[in-house]
């Protein structure tokens, strides 16, 4: 991603509409280095950081104050819902036992959100992460490991409560 052209288009989204202007916000974030699918439908309040790189898949919505932190790599399928407050990033620590701080060195995990996908409002999407098609991740939950296709999961951590 370009870093200052994605500041500048976090910027401009305070300024328009929150479930408006689809098409130009859709540019500005192409000229931003992210890579993004037909029909995509993110909200104004979205912010997206980081010097990663993002693809998001067509026909794809991006809800209310969602927050996609990428240092390394996320992906975003086709046909994708994200609801308000979702957490995305693939940032992380290892843990220090000797040093002054618990959080050493910083290390980074790719994010594989898969086509069809549904992520309920609030949740928490870990570094190192892969979604399964069609999966749906209840609102509040926090994903610490890889979801397979076709089930939900709810809780903290997410655990799977069903089959689709």
């Amino acid at each position: 991603m370009r870093p200052v052209m994605l500041y500048l288009t976090n910027i401009f989204f305070k300024l328009v509409p929150e479930t408006r202007c689809f098409s130009l916000k859709a540019l500005l974030l192409r000229l931003s280095g992210i890579n993004l699918g037909k029909n995509v439908r993110v909200c104004s309040s979205v912010t997206i950081l980081g010097s990663g790189r993002l693809s998001i898949g067509d026909d794809t919505w991006i809800g209310h104050q969602t927050l996609i932190s990428t240092s390394s790599q996320i992906i975003i399928g086709k046909y994708v819902d994200i609801a308000p407050r979702v957490y995305i990033g693939t940032g992380t620590h290892e843990i220090d036992n000797f040093g002054k701080r618990s959080a050493g060195a910083g290390i980074n995990k790719d994010i594989i959100i898969q086509d069809g996908v549904w992520l309920g409002a609030n949740c928490i999407l870990l570094p190192g992460v892969t979604i399964g098609e069609k999966s749906v991740v209840a609102a509040g939950a926090l994903v610490t490991k890889d979801i397979p296709a076709r089930v939900i999961v709810a809780g903290v951590p997410a655990r799977i409560i069903r089959s689709i």
